[in-house]
């Protein structure tokens, strides 16, 4: 049996909650440690949300090395939209274990982040997808997509939270 074939969804929702928990108090480099060295982090775009990065455009797709970039850019002041920084609750519901092969399982959620900055509010409604994986007695994270509902960032603004 892998470190894999060991995971409960109750497993799952505890790590998610606790990622959830890092952005919120925007412990930015504690959240980077939960991926692997070869994770990506996708966001498609609201009117193609099963786009392919490697064909399609999309509003975010980070290898591990350009994460590290947004995570050192959202603590300094050379992110204009976040300093200061917003104030966010992440909210996770729903947490799916979807299938487990070769190492790797893959999860699904329910996501709302609200972001609060100045008087203003936004929500960001939708679907997260994770691949995970084990390495040695650690829970990493291999991928995150996070598919939006909205059809459109009009009343939401930009994302330049992490979702």
């Amino acid at each position: 049996m892998t470190g894999t074939d060991r995971i409960t969804r109750s497993a799952l929702e505890d790590f998610l909650y606790q990622e959830a928990a890092l952005l919120d108090a925007w412990e930015l480099d504690a959240w980077l440690a939960l991926f692997t060295q070869d994770a990506r982090y996708i966001v498609p775009s609201n009117d193609k949300p099963d786009g392919d990065p490697r064909r399609d455009l999309v509003i975010i797709d980070d290898n591990r090395e350009r994460l590290e970039s947004r995570v050192e850019r959202l603590k300094s002041r050379h992110a204009h939209r976040e300093f200061p920084i917003s104030r966010t609750r992440h909210f996770v519901s729903n947490v799916m274990i979807l299938g487990s092969e070769d190492g790797v399982v893959r999860a699904a959620a329910n996501f709302l982040v609200w972001r609060f900055r100045g008087a203003r509010g936004d929500s960001y409604v939708g679907r997260y997808v994770y691949e995970f994986v084990t390495e040695g007695e650690s829970l990493l994270i291999r991928s995150k997509r996070a598919t939006l509902d909205a059809m459109t960032l009009d009343d939401a603004g930009s994302v330049s939270i992490i979702l």
